[in-house]
């Protein structure tokens, strides 16, 4: 997303500018990327109107989103996947903000200070209402169907998504509860009935303070909760699976963390008792954006929507937002400010 700014005097003086970038050096199979796999360099970078294509507009950038998908790029393996790999020794691009800077007229753009993106892809941003849900939280209400006294269970409620999956769902009347990786991220955080440790890897504090089950699971976690979940859920539970952050720094990513016979058994166990498990991608659902977008603008005004970000500063300290992705240490989105 960009923001319009009045900077285009300032392009017409300087050319030419130093960029610093983050590009992959190497591929992270398993764990959080590191030093090992991902620096940071300076290259020029031309501002002129000659180097930037029609259609295309300069942009310096003021902030990077970090996303679970982009752990999902940096493995080097590309079989089964649903995202492609990022390239060796290339810029890395990711969803961000910036001010444009000269225009001939994203799908993201490079981790970098400055970057030239497609004009088709950018989105001007509203500094009035200044929106940053994540657009999964638009497929909430299309797959889980909240209603009012809806039993509402989501998995890394204290994250950038289900942060805002719980309020949503309290917002529609849900008693809601969330799982959470630390003691330090309270009720009051989440806007939840009650936080869960999902360390513990058990679900019995749930069940005590909701004996009548789960009817919406929000997943942003799979693996071992996804498959606790199951056990709990009740007869037409709606379950959309945002998310899989317990699996992204593996070789392989699966859905249960057991044997294939446990396998058929948890998926047998979603068709006998009518559970529908739904898996999506944002893109299928990009008509709601703008009726979600006007939703969230009138939460947002009156109070009933508010944001909590852990912000990096300066590019140099993407490393260090990558990992705090897979740490209990963040709550609320994490966000790169250049």
């Amino acid at each position: 997303m960009a923001s319009g700014g009045g900077a285009a005097a300032a392009a017409e003086e300087v050319t030419v500018v130093e960029n610093r970038e983050w590009y992959l050096c190497a591929y992270a199979p398993e764990g959080v990327p590191t030093s090992d796999h991902l620096k940071l360099r300076t290259v020029s970078f031309s501002l002129s109107a000659d180097a930037i294509p029609d259609q295309h507009v300069a942009l310096r950038v003021i902030y990077i989103s970090f996303d679970p998908y982009l752990r999902a790029k940096m493995s080097g393996h590309e079989d089964g996947l649903y995202v492609r790999q990022f390239p060796l020794d290339k810029g890395i691009k990711a969803f961000g903000m910036g001010r444009v800077i000269r225009s001939k007229d994203i799908k993201g753009m490079f981790v970098a200070e400055y970057s030239v993106v497609p004009s088709i892809f950018l989105q001007k941003v509203d500094p009035t209402v200044a929106i940053t849900l994540p657009d999964h939280l638009g497929c909430f209400e299309v797959l889980g169907k909240p209603k009012p006294r809806s039993n509402v269970f989501i998995s890394a409620a204290a994250g950038g998504v289900g942060m805002y999956a719980g309020k949503l769902a309290k917002l529609k009347g849900c008693p809601v509860i969330g799982s959470t990786g630390s003691d330090e991220k309270s009720i009051g955080n989440l806007s939840a009935a009650m936080a869960v440790l999902r360390m513990t890897g058990s679900l019995c504090i749930y069940c005590r303070f909701s004996p009548n089950g789960i009817d919406v699971y929000f997943d942003n976690v799979g693996g071992n909760m996804l498959e606790a979940v199951l056990n709990h859920v009740n007869n037409g539970a709606r379950i959309p699976v945002c998310g899989m952050i317990s699996q992204y720094s593996y070789h392989s990513f699966v859905l249960f963390n057991v044997n294939k016979k446990h396998v058929t058994t948890r998926l047998f166990n979603i068709l006998a008792f009518s559970k529908m498990l739904h898996t999506f991608m944002i893109g299928s659902y990009r008509d709601r954006f703008g009726d979600f977008a006007k939703e969230m603008q009138g939460y947002i005004k009156e109070g009933k929507i508010s944001f909590k970000h852990k912000i990096c500063h300066g590019i140099e300290s993407f490393l260090e937002g990558i990992a705090s992705m897979f740490s209990s240490t963040n709550i609320g989105k994490v966000i790169l400010q250049i």
